[in-house]
């Protein structure tokens, strides 16, 4: 069967309503939403068969929705109220979305049972925690205690240190700049630290998507969404350590 990606999803989409289309700024173009090519055919790799899933910081919920469709029950977690798509995806019949909201004044617990979880996902979100008080190893521990034994964390668009584009945003300080990056060494550090085995690290996204987020021309272009697509993979062979964003599939060891 076809994996799942983000064009389909850009495609599926246009069958929401506009209220639940339109907060999904990663999706309002084609190129823009390939940015997540990586994490959608990763997830579909590693998690074959459909199961109970944690959208760790889920924000607009556009993670939450890809979970949905391909076939796992999903529970979305952020601090506030939800988003119109996870009030959207709460309403299904089949397999509605759960939402919990967390506790700032406590911003590492989760309000689940030990090893509730097959996967936990961080998509943009790890590297935020120091930020709203927590740390990235409690944050990694806590997850670790709320997944199953052999339980699979994916953590997705977290930047790297190296970063061209990340250097850039430094100097415009634009709302993309991340105040904490990483290198291989920083993750897997923190995965031995929280208990993790990583399973596979990648650099990937070597042209910053987000400039075609606003497209008022061309934003259902397939021939666009290509032609980034291989641009991106080009600078990607040739940039390799300087892409945007590490993507990272971790283990949970077993105890003993």
């Amino acid at each position: 069967m076809p994996l799942l990606t983000p064009s389909d999803i850009f495609d599926r989409l246009a069958a929401e309503p506009e209220p639940v289309r339109v907060s999904l700024q990663q999706f309002q173009s084609r190129a823009c939403a390939q940015q997540y090519r990586l994490p959608y055919a990763q997830t579909q790799r590693f998690l074959r068969e459909p199961g109970r899933v944690l959208d760790w910081g889920c924000g607009n919920g556009h993670f939450s929705y890809f979970l949905w469709q391909v076939g796992h029950q999903v529970d979305s977690y952020a601090f506030g109220a939800p988003s119109p798509m996870i009030r959207h995806l709460q309403g299904r019949s089949e397999r509605p979305v759960t939402y919990s909201a967390g506790s700032e004044s406590e911003p590492v617990k989760l309000p689940y049972a030990d090893a509730t979880f097959d996967a936990v996902f961080s998509i943009g979100v790890l590297e935020h925690v120091r930020e709203v008080g927590g740390n990235e190893l409690e944050s990694l521990q806590e997850i670790g205690r709320v997944l199953r034994p052999d339980g699979l964390f994916f953590c997705f668009h977290f930047p790297n240190r190296l970063s061209w584009i990340e250097a850039l945003t430094t100097v415009f300080r634009s709302r993309h700049h991340h105040a904490y990056r990483y290198a291989k060494k920083d993750i897997l550090r923190l995965a031995a630290a929280a208990g993790f085995r990583v399973l596979e690290m990648r650099r990937y996204n070597a042209l910053p998507r987000n400039v075609f987020a606003s497209l008022g021309w061309g934003r259902n272009s397939r021939l666009l969404a290509r032609s980034a697509d291989t641009l991106d993979s080009v600078q990607a062979c040739l940039l390799k350590p300087f892409c945007q964003n590490y993507g990272v599939v971790a283990c949970k060891l077993r105890e003993g």
